[in-house]
């Protein structure tokens, strides 16, 4: 058997192990199609991955389950290296030959990074899509749209990316900006009558990683500005990473043109956090840091992570939280659940008394109308049970902070433009009919004392 065949038949064995333990066919195919070892040097492995952005998903994510299974069926202890078939320093299409200016400020916070940023089954999609982006700026997905609710780590991933592509390619202009920001800019330079040279300013930028777009909805010179800028750097080839805390399609206040422009590369969705991912990103802000208080009890992690998952935020606050208590009032002691009751169980108790949720809204609605809730989800059309439904989908839509698809599934599967239909009827009854105002007042009171 030639070295060539030996190599294959390794590696196909640790292909076949791997599919037991990943059991994941999207993963799979994505990742590991196309894999193989290249070189054995003493005790180190060399497997060439298709491309840059699939060797840096199985380094980042599969390098330690990969070394592991392949040490296990070869009975050896090889170190695993995975590269890039056609070179990941080649990956980088956006290139310059003339160095980045010094007085260039990218605006990048260097501790936000792919590294510490934990990956769940909430925002999976969204650490892939951003990964490929980075790893081939301008090329995978253009622009990629990042949305999702507060607090879930949009901001992350555009901070990543860029710190990213700074990395591997230092000489590519990237730029971030709020949407705060870059509105004060465009105001700043329509009142200095330098609009154009803030224009050409922008046209420099290689990657344009833009923050909270949705906040762009009552700026008319700021959109105007931002479509001229957004057309320039698409048409040359430049990437344009947006984020926003709804779908471009739900941002109805922006033109049609704005919205067309934002959803023609890729969108995707930074979900609420699971209990697993909370409780991983505690372990890693633990080990993140130099806690010398005593040790952190596991059910201490397991109880902040049910009842902080909400947003990243939150949850790193509650950590900061529990840790302050603990030094200021328990210096040196375990940090344990009577900690935590001390600290925490009040607030807990008062955040459940007035938890809003979509079932909530649909009960009080039901109540109020005197239907079922099962037929808010209905395919029934009679007068009553449609008002209802839409009264109901306007309160979802103005009480929650949850995407119109998420309020179409609760609604017997219908899809995002029934929703907006539905508000879009409540909002001219509301007009025309006084008495539709003081029945969505009552509901909200109702909703709010359940």
């Amino acid at each position: 058997m030639n070295l060539a065949n030996k190599y294959e038949e390794i590696w196909q064995g640790v292909l076949a192990d791997l599919k037991k333990q990943i059991n994941d066919n999207a993963v799979l195919s994505s990742f590991f199609y196309g894999t193989k070892i290249i070189a054995i040097d003493g005790d180190s492995i060399t497997v060439s991955a298709p491309n840059g952005f699939a060797a840096e998903i199985l380094n980042r994510r599969y390098l330690e389950t990969i070394q592991e299974t392949l040490n296990a069926r070869t009975q050896s202890n090889f170190k695993c290296q995975i590269v890039d078939a056609n070179s990941l320093d080649e990956a980088i299409k956006i290139t310059r030959t003339d160095p980045v200016s010094v007085s260039f400020i990218s605006n990048l916070n260097p501790k936000f990074t792919f590294e510490s940023f934990v990956v769940g089954p909430s925002n999976h999609e969204s650490y892939v899509a951003a990964m490929a982006t980075a790893v081939d700026p301008g090329n995978f997905y253009n622009p990629l749209f990042i949305y999702g609710k507060s607090g879930l780590g949009k901001t992350h991933l555009l901070h990543a990316i860029g710190n990213y592509i700074r990395f591997k390619a230092p000489n590519i202009k990237v730029l971030y900006r709020s949407t705060d920001d870059f509105i004060e800019e465009v105001v700043k330079a329509f009142k200095d009558s330098g609009i154009e040279t803030l224009k050409d300013r922008y046209r420099e930028v290689d990657v344009l990683l833009l923050d909270d777009v949705q906040f762009l909805s009552t700026k008319e010179k700021t959109k105007e500005t931002l479509f001229h800028i957004f057309n320039l750097l698409i048409n040359t080839g430049k990437q344009i990473v947006l984020t926003s805390d709804r779908h471009p399609q739900e941002l109805k206040s922006l033109e049609a043109r704005l919205v067309g422009r934002f959803s023609s590369g890729l969108s995707v969705e930074i979900k609420a956090l699971e209990y697993e991912t909370a409780y991983q990103i505690l372990k890693k802000k633990i080990e993140s840091h130099d806690i010398n208080n005593g040790k952190i009890d596991d059910e201490v992690l397991q109880y902040l992570a049910a009842n902080y998952s909400s947003d990243v935020r939150k949850l790193e606050g509650a950590l900061n939280k529990l840790l302050f208590y603990a030094i200021t009032f328990n210096p040196g002691s375990d940090i344990d659940m009577k900690v935590v009751n001390n600290t925490f169980a009040p607030l807990i108790r008062n955040q459940e008394r007035n938890q809003v949720d979509i079932n909530r809204i649909k009960t009080a609605v039901s109540e109020y109308y005197c239907i079922s809730p099962s037929q808010l989800s209905s395919k029934l059309r009679t007068s009553n049970i449609t008002v209802a439904r839409h009264i109901a989908m306007y309160l979802c839509r103005n009480m929650l902070d949850v995407s119109l698809v998420k309020i179409g599934e609760e609604f017997g599967g219908r899809d995002h433009s029934t929703v907006i239909n539905a508000c879009e009827k409540v909002e001219r009854m509301l007009k025309e009919n006084p008495d539709y105002i003081q029945a969505v007042e009552e509901l909200k009171k109702l909703i709010k004392s359940v």
